[in-house]
């Protein structure tokens, strides 16, 4: 097999962290959306069925918010299990590759 054109690049350990954060970010950001989405759903359904007012802070602060922590912990947790693993494969690969070439 020809070696390939384009050698690939060692890996830069600076841009796991940037990955990390913009995953729980983005995690975090979703995850508050659609508990939010629910819970608001719920209460006013929940509401109606009772006769009552929707007290919708209770949405904000006792559904929505938890649910986005919670989501936000195992979020970081699961993206930096995969960018570590991602990071380590690719310098593995890497070094295979440089090593093949000579």
């Amino acid at each position: 097999m020809p070696p390939s054109k384009n050698p690939a690049q060692e890996p830069h350990w600076y841009i796991i962290p940037a990955r990390i954060l913009l995953i729980t970010f983005l995690m975090t950001l979703l995850s508050f959306a659609v508990s939010l989405l629910l819970s608001i759903v719920g209460i006013v359904i929940t509401a109606r069925l009772r006769g009552l007012h929707p007290n919708m802070t209770m949405a904000y602060r006792h559904i929505a918010f938890p649910v986005a922590v919670a989501i936000a912990a195992i979020a970081f947790i699961s993206a930096s299990v995969m960018e570590i693993r991602h990071h380590r494969q690719t310098k593995a690969l890497a070094q295979i590759e440089r090593i093949s070439r000579v």
